[in-house]
C-alpha cells in the first residue's frame, strides 16, 4: 500500500495519470478513476447534508455511511484488497427497512423537492446511482468484488427513504410530507376520491 499523503501538490499529475493505492500510475480518464471520483463526490454530498439540521438518527447513520464510502473508495484505489465489509452492506439493509416501515405508502411517483434536507438527500442519491454505474463499467474490465457495486446500489435507496424522512421531520418548516408529481391519475383521485389498490 502506498503512503499516506503528506503533501497536497506533488505535480506527478501534470502528465495526465495518477497513481493508485498500489503504486501503480494510470490514465486519469481510466474507469477506476471514473468510480473513485463519484464516490468521493458522494461522500462530499453527504457532508454538505451532515451541515443542515438533521434528527440525531439520521445524522449517526449518515456519519456511519461517510466512513463505509472512504473504504469503498479506498478499496477502488487498491486493486485486490477488500476494505468494504458485507456487514456494511447489510447494516444498509436494516437501516432501509426500518426507516421505510415508519412512512405512509407511496400514491404516485415524487419529486426531489421539499426541505433542503430533503433535497439534498435526493441530489446524494443519484450521485450514488452514477456511482454505481461506474462501478459496474468498471467491474466489466476489471476485477471487482460485489460488495462496493452492492453497498451503492442499496444507499441509492436509502438516501430515497431518507429524503422522505426528512420531509416529514420538517425541521425548516418548508416541508411535512412527499411533494408528488402531478399525474393525470393522481389528479383524478384527488377530485373524484377515486380510490386504487394497485
Amino acid at each position: 500500500m502506498a503512503n499516506r499523503l503528506t503533501q497536497i501538490a506533488t505535480r506527478t499529475g501534470d502528465d495526465g495519470t495518477t497513481g493508485l493505492g498500489d503504486g501503480q500510475r494510470v490514465p486519469k480518464d481510466h474507469l477506476r478513476i471514473d468510480a473513485m471520483g463519484d464516490v468521493d463526490e458522494l461522500n462530499s454530498h453527504l457532508g454538505v447534508l451532515l451541515a443542515e439540521p438533521l434528527p440525531e438518527a439520521v445524522r449517526e447513520l449518515l456519519v456511519t455511511i461517510q466512513h463505509e464510502l472512504f473504504n469503498l473508495g479506498g478499496e477502488l484505489c487498491m486493486p485486490g484488497h477488500r476494505l468494504l465489509q458485507d456487514e456494511a452492506v447489510l447494516r444498509l439493509d436494516q437501516a432501509l427497512a426500518e426507516h421505510n416501515a415508519a412512512l405512509p405508502r407511496l400514491m404516485e411517483f415524487i419529486l426531489p423537492a421539499g426541505t433542503r434536507s430533503a433535497s439534498l438527500a435526493h441530489v446524494a442519491r443519484t450521485v450514488a446511482r452514477r456511482a454505481e454505474r461506474a462501478v459496474v463499467r468498471l467491474a466489466a474490465q476489471e476485477a471487482v468484488h460485489p460488495a462496493p457495486r452492492q453497498y451503492l446500489n442499496r444507499l441509492s435507496d436509502l438516501l430515497f427513504v431518507l429524503a422522505r424522512v426528512l420531509n416529514r421531520a420538517n425541521l425548516d418548516g418548508l416541508g411535512g410530507d412527499d411533494v408528488y408529481w402531478r399525474s393525470e391519475r393522481l389528479a383524478r383521485q384527488q377530485a373524484g376520491g377515486e380510490h386504487t389498490t394497485d
